[in-house]
């Protein structure tokens, strides 16, 4: 009978899916209330404190991925996702715009309420983000009216985009019921503050309310300048505009050395309670809204030609950094906070701004291949802690704290209704790293303490504790603790601490309780006169006590460390929260009666141990058999199995071809349009994105010297042959945060070459981005391509990409091979030469790579491969060449050997078939001669485990929708 009940149960979870429920719809389309005071956003009167982590589905071309980063982002402790919408990405010309396949805005938004994410909606238009223009489609270069200001042409078209991303967001919006949108931002890191700008963000405002937007509005101010407040701040020196919240970003952080090494840390910043005031303080600059920080460093971006940063940034803003400067924050009474990047993701094809190559990976918690690092599972233990003691939403500052050690300095907070007392120890000043012990005063209404009463506390290099005092939680009073409340579910509670040091928790009771240490070592002590049960204990693995008795429900208290408290996932259910134990992933809880549905991931053979209303349990819709241990929990009496290897299989069998016949002196070009415009830029002829060509023909002698100006955006490059010749490459510089986007290539002409008669110059132009206007003075428009040449009485021919009908705008540029389809499956190669890989030469141009290969990835398991180009222990190689590659069609980056640093390049699932066959192509362009070929390639596993998320092939038949 048990079977049967539980195969129903399972075969129920199934039809009903495996997703939490949305946060924002408990009737469906009933009407909702967003609103706020000075200390928090309130949904439905009740307080929140929004936690949120910065993710962009255009950086992630796999919609089924979408969901995979989103229950990692709420299982991870976030209760809101932000969410950029590039607006380049959508609409390859004025009016056309495409919101299908990986563009499905309403499914990324359906997707972020399945898991339980608030979402804070940033549109634009102008976004930033490192993307290509900032997020400005390639056809508003050419426009004439200034961009972000109140140019009659650039609000028309700001006007059209905000109407197309306007009607899928509304519909999703908490207010009414049909999603989780909370907040709406509508412009980014506007600095400029004339009455154009005013007159732009009325008008931006204006529009988007007319288009049925009802959340609060924002913009997001670059640094803290007290820029776009809300008309009522009253703070001299801040410039108000029509916005009903501020907000700011900042990215405070240490350094990253030039051998890609972390540096010391940063001392963290005070930008609320505690913080200097004034226009530029902050949350000081707008008093009656809750302090805001829209971006607060996840990480940072990475640029060409450094020496790789990301796994420096991700050590140096990683745990300590987020205990100290998040917990800063929370001290701070900052209750809307969003960190960016959580999941960086790839700017693929060509979507990167000039400042950063392919990868995005930032350093974030979740990296490029999906995987989480250390500090996601910290942010875990931080989101859970918010979560579970919701005072505070509301925070005073309290009496001052003087700990006994001056190398510590204690906040001290208090909420106002309720009492309870928040103190946050941390080094003083907070970037110092040593060894120092210390205690400290409590004084709550449940009396005064030296706290802790036996023994110190530590604080062990970057570190901060978050501790509370006079609170209730699952049926218990919490006079203070020397732990930090992660979380609890009904009759269990679960505290954590560094390892080794020790912990100290007071609870109070009417009587004295009974006190049943079940695992591990902890010590009890009674206090009949003030009705004070403390427990002593080292955090060393996991202490388990049980406490009944004293007037109070019975009590399970998990006493962990903190590398064992990360093993424990919570998730909501119909019948109440539950707590797990033990895999690496816990990605959706679902209740039917006394059964218990769980999905998620193992790296291997794990735990599953459930605290929580269950009688019995699945895991990934197979059934678990579990026995009830004394901790009132279930145990499995079996590991969850973990994941079998996947054999990666060697690229073999190449394929290649020469591929640029546009340098040929004969050539026939007449079909290509006549680049006679007063400019030769590619934009002025609709030419946005990658490769474009040129070839001009002129009759008389030509010089000994040869000067062409172009624009290439970051580590940009040009080719050019005259008459057939091959004259050079020019590079533009890089290893510079802010590189140079134009250059002057000089070419000394053979001179042979120089004679009276019919010549034709051939040049290819690499277009790596258009750069970001976060100056407001139309730097996206700066021009790509050809700008001018010293050679004069040419007639010139130009000829660019055209967009991918299903890979959208930023896939392809001009290449002959891109637009004669050689990087699609299927394409007819069988003509082409047998290719040599490595190849120890190459011919100047592009030649064109291409092999299939097989994956056979066990169902069930979810591999997240990545294609590795040379050695990934030298951020760069000698070789002067580059690859674009393609796989299965889709541009997803571009390796520079000599530029670097990247040498792996994140294949999503979706993108990739993981059991079937796929067509990797490479576009390799060289400056020719020994050294300069392609070096080896092959196929790395960025991690893999046994769950993940159901993913189908973008291009399968019936995906775009």
């Amino acid at each position: 009978m048990r079977r049967r009940l539980l195969a129903l149960a399972l075969a129920l979870a199934t039809a009903a899916g495996v997703s939490s429920a949305p946060v924002a719809e408990a009737v469906p389309h009933a009407r909702h209330q967003v609103t706020f005071d000075k200390y928090s956003l309130m949904l439905d009167g009740r307080r929140q404190f929004v936690w949120s982590g910065e993710f962009h589905p255009f950086r992630l071309p796999s919609p089924d991925l979408w969901r995979d980063v989103l229950q990692k982002m709420k299982a991870t402790g976030y209760n809101a996702v932000s969410i950029y919408f590039d607006w380049n990405y959508h609409s390859p010309a004025p009016g056309v715009y495409d919101f299908t396949g990986v563009r499905d805005m309403d499914r990324v938004l359906d997707l972020a309420a399945e898991a339980g994410l608030y979402v804070i909606a940033r549109p634009g238009p102008y976004i930033n983000a490192e993307v290509t223009g900032g997020g400005f489609p390639g056809w508003l270069t050419t426009q004439a009216g200034k961009a972000r200001s109140d140019a009659p042409d650039y609000l028309a078209a700001a006007d059209e985009w905000l109407s197309q991303i306007d009607r899928i967001i509304a519909r999703h919006q908490y207010t009414d019921g049909r999603g989780s949108v909370i907040l709406y931002q509508i412009e980014n890191e506007l600095a400029a503050t004339g009455v154009s700008q005013q007159n732009y963000i009325a008008h931006l405002y204006d529009k988007v309310r007319a288009d049925g937007i009802a959340v609060p509005v924002f913009h997001n101010d670059k640094g803290r300048n007290g820029i776009w407040v809300p008309p009522d701040s009253g703070v001299p020196g801040t410039v108000p505009g029509k916005v009903d919240l501020y907000a700011w970003d900042t990215y405070p952080a240490g350094t990253c050395r030039p051998d890609a090494t972390p540096g010391p840390p940063a001392n963290a910043p005070d930008w609320g309670l505690y913080g200097p005031g004034g226009a530029k303080g902050g949350a000081s600059a707008s008093p009656n809204t809750p302090g805001f920080t829209a971006e607060f460093g996840g990480g940072w971006f990475d640029y060409w030609g450094s020496n790789g940063t990301y796994p420096c940034t991700a050590v140096r803003q990683g745990p300590g950094y987020e205990r100290v400067f998040y917990g800063t924050n929370i001290a701070n009474g900052l209750t809307i906070q969003n960190f960016y990047m959580t999941f960086g993701g790839t700017s693929w094809g060509w979507l990167p701004a000039p400042v950063v190559y392919s990868s995005y990976d930032y350093g974030a918690a979740i990296d490029e291949g999906r995987q989480l690092r250390p500090k996601a599972l910290t942010m875990k233990e931080l989101g859970y802690f918010l979560q579970a003691v919701p005072p505070l939403t509301k925070q005073d500052k309290a009496d001052p704290v003087t700990p006994s050690s001056t190398a510590v300095k204690v906040y001290h907070n208090v909420n106002p209704d309720t009492k309870t007392h928040f103190y946050l120890p941390v080094h003083n000043p907070s970037k110092a790293t040593t060894d120092d012990a210390f205690t400290f005063g409590v004084s709550t209404p449940d009396g005064s303490y030296t706290v802790p009463q036996s023994g110190t506390l530590r604080l062990n290099g970057q570190d901060a504790k978050h501790l509370v005092a006079n609170f209730d939680l699952a049926g218990q009073h919490l006079v203070y603790s020397t732990s930090e409340i992660m979380t609890s579910v009904e009759g269990t509670v679960l505290l954590n601490g560094r390892p080794g040091e020790d912990g100290e928790t007071t609870l109070r009771y009417a009587t004295q309780p009974r006190v049943d240490v079940l695992s591990g070592a902890a010590t009890a002590t009674w206090d009949a006169a003030h009705g004070d049960l403390r427990l002593n204990y080292v955090h060393n693995g996991l202490i388990r006590v049980r406490i009944s008795g004293g007037g109070r429900p019975p009590v399970t208290l998990l006493l962990a460390d903190d590398a064992t408290a990360d093993t424990f996932w919570r998730q909501d259910t119909a019948a109440g929260p539950v707590l797990v134990r033990g895999p690496a992933l816990l990605r959706t809880a679902r209740s039917f009666g006394p059964f218990l549905a769980l999905t998620g991931d193992t790296a291997r053979a794990s735990d599953l141990e459930v605290w929580g209303p269950a009688a019995m349990v699945s895991w990934n819709g197979r059934p678990v058999p579990a026995r009830r241990t004394t901790s009132s929990s279930l145990l499995a009496t079996r590991q969850l199995p973990g994941p079998v290897a996947v054999e990666l299989p060697p690229l073999t069998k190449w394929k290649q071809a020469p591929g640029s016949p546009e340098s040929a002196a004969g050539y026939d070009d007449r079909a290509w349009p006549a680049a006679d415009k007063p400019v030769l830029t590619a934009d002025d002829y609709g030419f946005h994105t990658g490769d474009v060509w040129y070839r001009g023909h002129t009759s008389g002698p030509v010089p000994a010297e040869l000067s062409l100006t172009y624009g290439g955006g970051g580590a940009g490059m040009l080719q050019a042959w005259l008459d057939g010749r091959y004259l050079g490459q020019h590079v533009l510089p890089s290893a510079l945060a802010s590189p140079p986007t134009t250059g002057t290539a000089t070419f000394a002409v053979p001179e042979e070459l120089r004679g009276d008669g019919e010549h034709v110059l051939s040049v290819m132009v690499r277009n790596n981005g258009h750069n970001e206007d976060g100056g407001v003075n139309d730097a996206h428009k700066e021009g790509r391509g050809l700008i001018s040449s010293s050679l004069t009485g040419v007639a010139w021919k130009i000829r660019g990409g055209v967009p991918d009908p299903v890979r959208g705008p930023l896939n392809n540029g001009g290449l002959d091979g891109e637009r004669a389809g050689w990087s699609l499956p299927g394409y007819p190669d069988a003509r082409w030469a047998p290719g040599e890989v490595p190849a120890a030469t190459a011919a100047p141009g592009t030649t064109w790579y291409r092999t299939d290969f097989a994956l056979n990835v066990p169902k069930g398991q979810d591999a997240s491969l990545g294609l590795t180009i040379g050695d990934p222990a030298t951020p760069r190689s000698g070789g002067h060449y580059r690859a674009l590659i393609f796989v299965n069609g889709w541009n997803l980056g571009q390796y520079i050997a000599d530029v670097g640093p990247q040498h792996t390049f994140a294949l999503p699932n979706g993108i990739l078939n993981p059991r079937g066959r796929n067509t990797l192509a490479l576009a390799v362009t060289s400056d020719g001669g020994p050294g300069n070929g392609l070096e080896t390639v092959a196929l790395t596993d960025l991690g893999t485990v046994r769950g993940g998320v159901g993913v189908r092939l973008v291009d399968s038949p019936g995906y775009r929708h």
